[in-house]
């Protein structure tokens, strides 16, 4: 049956371009966020955590290694909401938004963000270069300039 629609998301081609099956623009704003951005954005996040947790505990301490973190997951779900992005994201022009549209709210961002501290479900990617725990909070990551 050559003209039967695909019945499952496995069934599904790959994008031509990364956001294609979501509606987005190839490049430019509103286009997903590449990969050279989104490691940079999580390198100046995780900086930022790294340094606010020496204000909590002494860097040569077990403590600041589970500190680290702690302060990267409250850093997302404090930003995303509020101001659309991570610090990083914002700095580097990107944004994470609901695929349906309005507020992210506070229930995405922190499985999203409990997920990206995981690591793995972060380098798990389809054709449209969302990772699992974009898929799993409904959410992507665009450029927003």
């Amino acid at each position: 049956m050559p003209d039967a629609k695909p019945t499952t998301f496995g069934d599904l081609q790959p994008s031509k371009w990364p956001g294609e099956r979501l509606g987005l623009p190839e490049s430019g704003r509103g286009s997903v966020g590449r990969i050279g951005r989104r490691i940079a954005a999580l390198l100046i996040d995780w900086a930022s955590a790294m340094l606010l947790a020496l204000l909590f505990t002494p860097y040569d301490s077990v403590a600041y290694n589970f500190v680290t973190p702690l302060v990267f997951v409250v850093l997302q779900i404090v930003f995303i909401p509020t101001i659309g992005g991570s610090i990083g994201h914002r700095l580097l022009g990107m944004a994470v938004v609901p695929l349906e549209g309005g507020w992210i709210g506070i229930r995405r961002t922190v499985v999203r963000s409990l997920l990206l501290i995981i690591v793995v479900p972060a380098l798990v990617w389809d054709s449209d270069q969302r990772g699992f725990h974009d898929k799993v909070a409904g959410t992507v990551l665009i450029r927003s300039r």
